[in-house]
């Protein structure tokens, strides 16, 4: 279960477990009765729990703890009870994936370097917890590797006539040399849905003119500087070339294409889109044609997306609505820094293609509401009555939230009909890691004029980028041909590419975990929660995500059990145990069975499951015949069992001495049960989830609970002597012998 997370407490018959809540609640003390500590214990009780040794010496199979990494560092008594009575420890947070993986998907080792060495000089052992699972992942990061991909736009309108492109005639178009054909495909363009032209070089083509597309003449301005861009791939690797009519040069061979640094006449192509972008400006006269020439290699099938062949006259006067030049030359002279936070600045090489500049707003540790950071725009000419498209596109180094207010709208605030989150409208609009467009309407505007401002100031501590070139304004009736670049292209990506991408990125963190501790840790939680409350496999179709959500699952469908099970077994040790751990396996039988199924798939997967582990966060009123079911059940699968995070709750932060006898009557019967019931063979052993019930260990998890078998003070519980004799399978202190300290 999460370390760094709070469990509701629910009271119900036997207690039902479920996703953790982010809320952190106060640990408080009942005024009426106190701490939790042994002074609840009768003294002769108190006393004789003072003579039971380090709880493994009861048993002889693994006794491990969860704990939190940060505490083992720095607490000496903390260490010092972990040392004395453990076999292995989890670390409750810090080797999961969202605290080990940062926004650029690099993992920083340092924490985890030193816990590892700390717990080996100790002569403790470490269980990896855990290689996947649907929550604490830097689930930001995931998500931006399959956000849509953003597609720099051309530079401004485009002055090639593409009407018999369009309407597949060619008309105006020389189809010369045309190989085994030259044709326009519907649905084959960048977004999936526009048109492409195909282009076949035959099985004999050998030189680029053996497969040739003319454009049009293409009028221009002598002295002008014209940007040529268009985007193409095709089914194999091939080679494309572009040449012309009415240049000085017609066939160049420097200064266009950049393969590594080595400029060429000819492209590369794969079966990936890519954008082919260079400027020509030695013209002839007042027009040229250009010739895409895709004949050097035989049989290789190109497209060409048609919306995206564009030649723009770069020295064209631009019709600017908005007007960007104190962004662009990084003075902000006519933009308003408002509330500016921990900084405002404009920053190279940081827009969306990552040469683009950007705006950089990075909030304070202490923002705490929209105004608190703002970027406020010069005034903005526009015409009553018309409406006015707005788009930016805007990315955050970890999740944030933005808005736009207005100064010169009837409605500057606006809260709804706006961002849709959802399905619901709301005045604000989230930020991940990936490169969001915000595209939206207005048109109430009060006079000739308004402005509109960046808000960002909403959550602490966040670092924003909004590209520059692409904060575009748009009067939607304005005549066509009167604006200027077109904006970025978007493209979605397939179910079956995000699939790939996320199971890369699976792989990649396990090897890495896996690998680096290869020779400290062997013994992995690798699937983590994997099933619902009825049996059935969780499917990730989750309405309400936390911040580090992330369904593997949803991506890679059943398999990605079998997947992370086989990269922890490839890139970890040959010989290294690998569990399946869930929880409320001993309220759910139904849930224990289908986590037994699951199980058998993965292994006719080819994958090997070698453990099982249930996490049993019980309470006093826990069913005590569906423990023991439970462990039959589990113990019929024939693989090791483990309980992964043992705990029993009371209700209460203040409890009274029958309350601790009854826990550590539920503490013996589960270490008596478990023994009872698995093999010896199959007992890898118990870990008991914390260590005490000082409030230090409860600011995230299980705050105003007692669950645990030492006291605030970290003097031993009740609890204590229920798991020793649990372990020893008797009352130790029966054996005790000589008179007990008064």
């Amino acid at each position: 279960m999460k370390y760094k997370k709070i469990f509701p407490i629910l009271a119900l018959t036997s207690l039902i477990f479920s996703s953790c809540d982010d809320q952190i609640m106060e640990w408080e003390k009942d005024p009426s009765h106190g701490e939790v500590t042994t002074a609840e214990l009768p003294l002769e009780l108190a006393e004789k729990i003072t003579r039971y040794d380090a709880l493994n010496t009861y048993t002889d199979f693994v006794l491990g703890n969860g704990i939190g990494v940060n505490l083992y560092l720095e607490d000496v008594v903390y260490q010092k009870i972990i040392n004395e009575n453990f076999d292995e420890v989890t670390a409750g947070y810090d080797m999961k994936h969202g605290p080990m993986v940062n926004s650029n998907g690099e993992l920083n080792f340092t924490k985890v370097d030193a816990f590892i060495a700390a717990t080996k000089e100790a002569g403790l052992k470490v269980f990896g917890h855990t290689l996947n699972w649907h929550q604490n992942q830097n689930a930001s990061y995931l998500n931006g590797l399959i956000a849509p991909t953003v597609i720099p736009g051309a530079s401004g309108s485009s002055s090639l006539d593409l009407s018999g492109l369009k309407d597949g005639t060619l008309n105006g178009w020389g189809a010369w040399n045309s190989g085994d054909g030259i044709t326009v495909i519907d649905n084959s363009g960048l977004t999936g849905t526009d048109q492409a032209v195909k282009m076949i070089a035959s099985a004999t083509s050998s030189a680029e003119y053996n497969l040739q597309l003319v454009s049009p003449d293409i009028t221009v301005v002598q002295g002008h500087n014209y940007e040529i861009s268009f985007y193409i791939k095709s089914d194999q690797p091939g080679s494309g070339r572009i040449s012309f009519e009415g240049l000085d040069n017609n066939y160049p061979y420097k200064d266009w294409f950049s393969t590594d640094g080595e400029w060429t006449s000819s492209f590369p192509t794969t079966s990936a889109w890519q954008q082919v972008k260079f400027n020509v400006n030695d013209f002839q006269g007042n027009t040229f044609k250009m010739a895409f020439d895709l004949g050097k290699l035989p049989s290789v099938t190109y497209y060409i997306d048609i919306n995206n062949i564009n030649v723009v006259d770069l020295d064209a006067e631009p019709e600017a609505i908005l007007n960007l030049s104190s962004l662009k030359d990084g003075s902000l002279s006519d933009w308003g820094a408002w509330n500016s936070g921990d900084g405002i600045s404009v920053i190279e090489n940081s827009g969306l293609t990552g040469t683009a500049q950007a705006v950089q707003m990075i909030a304070s540790a202490t923002s705490s509401a929209e105004y608190n950071l703002q970027l406020i725009t010069p005034s903005i000419s526009i015409t009553q009555g018309h409406n006015y498209e707005i788009s930016f596109y805007i990315k955050s180094d970890q999740t944030g939230s933005g808005r736009i207010s207005f100064d010169g709208l009837e409605n500057n605030y606006p809260y709804k009909d706006w961002f849709s989150t959802g399905g619901d409208w709301t005045g604000s609009f989230p930020t991940t890691s990936a490169w969001t467009q915000i595209k939206f309407t207005v048109n109430d505007f009060q006079g000739d004029t308004f402005k509109m401002a960046f808000d960002l100031g909403k959550l602490p501590s966040v670092t924003y980028l909004i590209d520059v070139d692409n904060i575009i304004i748009t009067d939607l009736d304005a005549s066509s041909g009167s604006g200027g670049g077109s904006g970025p292209i978007i493209v979605e990506k397939t179910d079956a590419e995000k699939a790939e991408i996320i199971d890369a990125s699976m792989e990649d963190w396990i090897s890495k975990m896996v690998g680096h501790y290869k020779n400290d840790v062997f013994a992995w939680d690798v699937v983590n929660e994997p099933m619902k409350e009825g049996g059935s496999l969780r499917d990730g179709n989750v309405t309400d995500l936390a911040d580090d959500e992330f369904y593997w699952v949803k991506y890679m469908g059943e398999d990605f059990a079998v997947k992370a099970f086989k990269y922890a077994r490839e890139y970890g040790n040959a010989n290294d145990v690998l569990f399946i751990n869930d929880y409320n396996l001993e309220y759910s039988l139904e849930k224990c069975d289908g986590l037994i199924e699951y199980v058998t798939y993965i292994e006719s997967q080819g994958a090997t499951v070698d453990g099982i582990g249930t996490q049993m966060h019980v309470s006093l009123n826990s069913d005590k015949s569906k423990i023991e079911q439970m462990f039959i059940k589990l113990a019929a699968s024939g693989k090791l069992i483990k309980i992964s995070e043992l705990d029993v709750r009371l209700g209460t932060n203040s409890p009274t001495e029958a309350q601790l006898a009854e826990q550590a009557e539920m503490y013996r019967y589960i270490m008596e049960m478990f023994q009872k019931n698995v093999p010896v063979a199959q007992q890898y052993g118990v870990t008991v989830w914390g260590v005490s019930d000082n409030v230090q260990e409860h600011e995230y998890w299980l705050p105003d609970e007692s669950p645990n078998l030492w006291d605030t003070n970290y003097k031993r519980k009740h609890a204590y002597k229920g798991v020793a004799d649990g372990l020893a399978g008797k009352d130790v202190s029966e054996d005790f012998s000589g008179e007990l300290d008064n």
